[in-house]
């Protein structure tokens, strides 16, 4: 994997990560297809999508946080940062990917019940399928402890609630990082003209790697000044209070338009 890797990254089970990824490569193929799983990525559009005109909330989402978690994980270990929530718990080191793996999967479960404070509404849900899923696979007091920094992570991907953990960070601000047009292309189709749907038109691209003086720059590419909603509204209140302020710097740029009121933002 190339230190320029683009938002098309998509975690590699044979690639050269700077973590150790043996749980992770196991758990990942039983996540991906579990049949409850699926389901609820599926079903948790209906509210967000189908009823309430919002932005993307169901399986692509979740890939893309998952996957934008995982690459800002590999960009911080790489440059020495240390993630607290595992080894507080007294986990090993490889438990940090399998708790971004799943809070990634399963934060936005609670929009099945509504999308008004849907967070607080992930964790029973999430705890149900957690409790099946790591009873096969770890001891009591392992799968204990992973289900509760994963919860963590879950309710702390919105605003309201402050991340303790580095890995609750990451969450925070990966699902910040799933900004791009086609996330909004179906509200946008059916006439969903808010400016959460107008400004995630106006995101082209963005693109995660390694900053000359933070361990993480992300690079967004905006084609019309809609897209700073996105940026300075929801992204920044993301980053804000992650505990990771100081390791990532994020610049937009507004390339295409032709009136360039916003030329270049930098959180």
């Amino acid at each position: 994997m190339s230190d320029t890797e683009q938002s098309t990254f998509e975690y590699d089970p044979d690639a050269n990560h700077p973590y150790p990824d043996e749980r992770l490569n196991e758990l990942l193929p039983i996540v991906t297809s579990d049949p409850e799983i699926v389901t609820y990525l599926r079903a948790q559009n209906v509210n967000a999508v189908t009823r309430k005109r919002y932005s993307d909330h169901g399986t692509k989402h979740i890939e893309i946080v998952r996957n934008r978690a995982l690459r800002l994980y590999e960009l911080l270990k790489r440059a020495g940062v240390e993630c607290n929530g595992a080894r507080e718990q007294g986990l090993e080191e490889s438990f940090e990917p399998v708790i971004l793996l799943l809070a990634a999967t399963l934060h936005d479960v609670g929009h099945v019940v509504h999308r008004d404070s849907h967070s607080y509404y992930s964790i029973p849900l999430a705890a149900d399928i957690l409790d099946r899923l790591l009873s096969d696979l770890y001891d009591i007091e392992t799968a204990v402890r992973v289900k509760a920094e994963v919860l963590h992570a879950i309710l702390c991907h919105h605003t309201a609630e402050t991340p303790l953990t580095t890995e609750a960070g990451i969450i925070r601000i990966a699902d910040g990082l799933d900004m791009e047009r086609g996330r909004s292309r179906i509200p946008y189709e059916h006439g969903g003209r808010g400016i959460n749907t107008l400004s995630s038109q106006a995101i082209e691209n963005v693109r995660l790697m390694p900053g000359d003086d933070v361990p993480v720059l992300v690079e967004i590419e905006m084609i019309n000044a809609a897209g700073v909603y996105q940026v300075d509204n929801l992204l920044k209140a993301k980053l804000d209070d992650s505990r990771l302020e100081d390791e990532v710097r994020i610049v937009a740029v507004n390339t295409k338009a032709d009136d360039m009121l916003v030329e270049r933002i930098e959180l």
